[in-house]
């Protein structure tokens, strides 16, 4: 016969299994609906892709979460302020990410769905007025709530930059979530860390389906959503003392370090911030030869090594901004050194085609080919 914690164990496995089946299972279900409507990415010239593939696929990792999340504030496993912040901001911005992957959504209404989203959780968590930096608190008053409504809006913009080639923003998703949850069972909160491990199990399901190759596309539903549930994580985690904000920071590194820089890289060029582009370092790395799997597999390495470093931030509390502040000196470092190293590679390509392009034999060739055309 069973005792009461190994029933409760059966329960729980039962439980996570079940969340994982329905996010496939639902993945799939809207895998055929965007072929049925042709909700299609279409390949451009600044896309990673070449292949026509339906998007959309990030609707069965937000009806996942949020149907999990419920149930568990109906269970009182996590508190009705904390599900209201996470369900009600998170569906506004899904929902707004499902129109613009069926049709073209003006960036101005987008922006301020995704503003009304922050200030909904600012509202339900009481603002945001300290950060912990681990020797000492920091007290940053109102301002604080205005800078954590932009740093959401900018977190779920950035998560969507971030989404260009099969199965990064995925991986980046459950290796942060499943980090999370990790650390937050080690330091005893035990609520917080069942959000994101159904959190992590909810997009393992999606990334069945869009592991390289990939099947369907996450779209703006999943990579907004994403994004804004990381968000408040952060700001949640921070408020109930469960772990410091800037734990998260080095959690989302690779995705906050690439995508911040590029896009101050951007401002600097004078390119308009809107237009699509394939300056990331990521993209870059496809560019240069890389495989979308070779690609994500090293972000996933590097997301290991700073789930270590985000526990010995933790450990060694009094060291955590030094550490989290290394930590992106050499995602930085790592940044330029990466996109150097591709730009080079696919400047010497250029350089070599355009040389074989107007050799001799090349030209020739040509002119017997318009010889031949004006012959016909």
């Amino acid at each position: 016969m069973l005792g009461i914690g190994e029933i409760f164990l059966t329960r729980v496995i039962l439980g996570l299994i079940l969340v994982i089946l329905a996010s496939y299972s639902l993945t799939a279900l809207v895998r055929f609906y965007a072929i049925k409507k042709s909700i299609f990415d279409i390949p451009n010239e600044r896309s990673s892709h070449s292949v026509v593939t339906p998007r959309g696929g990030g609707l069965a990792i937000a009806a996942t979460f949020v149907f999990s999340l419920v149930f568990m504030a109906a269970f009182r496993i996590v508190p009705l302020n904390i599900a209201l912040a996470l369900v009600v901001g998170g569906f506004l911005v899904a929902a707004i990410g499902w129109l613009d992957d069926k049709n073209s959504v003006p960036p101005g209404l987008r922006l301020a769905v995704h503003f009304l989203a922050a200030v909904w959780a600012l509202y339900w968590l009481d603002g945001f007025d300290q950060m912990d930096i681990g020797f000492t608190t920091v007290h940053l008053g109102w301002a604080g709530s205005v800078i954590a409504a932009f740093a959401i809006v900018w977190l779920i913009n950035l998560y969507n930059f971030m989404d260009g080639i099969d199965g990064i923003a995925g991986i980046e998703a459950v290796s942060a979530a499943l980090g999370a949850g990790l650390l937050l069972f080690w330091i005893g909160s035990q609520g917080l860390a069942w959000v994101c491990m159904i959190l992590a199990l909810a997009v393992g399901g999606f990334l069945i389906w869009n592991w390289p190759p990939a099947r369907i596309f996450m779209g703006d539903v999943g990579s907004g959503f994403l994004g804004y549930v990381f968000a408040v994580l952060a700001l949640i985690s921070e408020k109930n003392a469960s772990f410091p904000l800037i734990v998260w920071l080095l959690l989302l590194g690779v995705f906050i370090t690439d995508a911040t820089i590029t896009l101050f890289k951007r401002l600097g060029r004078g390119e308009k911030l809107s237009q699509a582009h394939r300056t990331h370092v990521y993209q870059l790395a496809v560019q240069a030869g890389y495989s979308h799997k070779r690609v994500t597999l090293m972000v996933l390495f590097i997301n290991i090594m700073l789930g270590i470093a985000a526990a010995a931030a933790i450990l060694y509390r009094g060291y955590l901004l030094w550490i989290v502040v290394g930590a992106f000196i050499f995602l930085t470092m790592l940044h330029f050194l990466l996109a150097h190293r591709f730009n080079s590679r696919l400047n010497a390509d250029y350089e070599g085609r355009k040389r074989r392009l107007e050799s001799p034999t090349a030209v020739v060739g040509q002119k017997e080919a318009a010889a031949i055309s004006e012959t016909e």
